[in-house]
């Protein structure tokens, strides 16, 4: 026969969904329902944590530069702004590439806090888990780094704290000098550990003519890889258009060699020449961009040539998140 399932005592309070917290899953359900978390309100946490959500900045101004810092940059920062302005105690809250010993966040001193991106998490949704360590930030005490964590199924995402209309602005850093505020002064341990970030970072700028356009620099070429916000399909589409007319290169030398696929986003990537900088991509990805516009615009079905440029398109794609 089948064992009978404890029954929850009459005397016992029930908590409210929203007041349950995170307990081990063989551990019983703070709920008081006598059930083990995994089986009762650890459902929704473990849904929560398997279940991928493709565009994770989706909603937030500059999404684009949000999956270039992600993904593709590697030192760099941006001011955050908060909906309904910051807590007492807190002058700045800034979104950083990474910060030192892979912190997910970090209250500095004065009280300000550093939020790192390129961190792993711990569930689906990225944004959900950014939220997370950004509160737990912002009320730590001054001087301390925030540890990782599960988070809640149910804790708010980005899009619930920062103000959706303040501007994005990234700053691409040369180095990872922004860790500290006085790297001069810094201690040997502090001056090595820069160093050796530093050797590792590869030249990145961020063009000024179009949107979430990075130029980068290795050894044997320069890259472009422009995050785009359009649907990928769309996308393809007009890409193809352009690479069967010839019209998808930044210039001579210049090559639109595939494109990589980053939370939900497609980044098409193009190699140049090594002499060729960031400045020298402003008027040819200003004047592609006024091309590609065109090629969105368009509805006619892709002839037979455009289609072969559409499947080599495809197949040179890579999947990043």
């Amino acid at each position: 026969m089948a064992k009978k399932r404890p029954q929850t005592k009459a005397g016992k309070q029930q908590l409210k969904d929203g007041e349950i917290p995170v307990v081990g899953a063989r551990e019983p359900c703070p709920c008081g329902s006598g059930r083990r978390y995994k089986a009762c309100h650890g459902r929704a946490a473990a849904q929560a944590v398997t279940e991928l959500v493709q565009r994770p900045f989706e909603g937030l101004a500059g999404e684009c530069d949000w999956v270039a810092l992600r993904e593709l940059v590697p030192a760099a920062t941006a001011g955050l702004t908060l909906k309904g302005g910051l807590p007492e105690g807190v002058p700045s809250v800034t979104l950083a590439t990474v910060l030192p010993m892979a912190w997910p966040a970090l209250r500095r001193d004065d009280g300000s806090v550093l939020l790192a991106l390129q961190n792993d998490t711990s569930s689906g949704d990225l944004s959900r888990d950014l939220a997370d360590t950004l509160s737990r930030a912002l009320e730590a005490a001054p001087g301390s780094p925030v540890a990782a964590r599960r988070v809640p199924a149910d804790g708010p995402r980005l899009q619930d704290l920062l103000d959706d209309e303040a501007p994005f602005a990234p700053v691409v850093h040369s180095g990872f000098e922004f860790w500290v505020p006085d790297s001069e002064n810094a201690t040997a341990e502090v001056s090595a550990s820069l160093e050796r970030a530093n050797e590792a970072a590869i030249p990145t700028a961020l063009l000024s003519g179009v949107d979430a356009a990075y130029w980068c620099e290795t050894p044997e070429k320069n890259h472009l890889r422009w995050v785009m916000p359009h649907a990928e399909e769309q996308l393809l589409d007009a890409l193809a258009r352009l690479h069967a007319a010839g019209e998808s290169s930044l210039g001579e030398g210049t090559r639109l060699v595939g494109s990589f696929r980053a939370h939900g986003l497609m980044v098409p990537v193009w190699d140049l020449p090594s002499a060729m900088g960031a400045e020298d991509c402003e008027k040819p990805a200003a004047a592609f961009a006024e091309r590609l516009a065109t090629a969105l615009a368009s509805d006619a079905p892709l002839t037979a040539e455009e289609r072969r440029a559409r499947g080599g398109l495809t197949n040179r794609q890579v999947t990043l998140s």
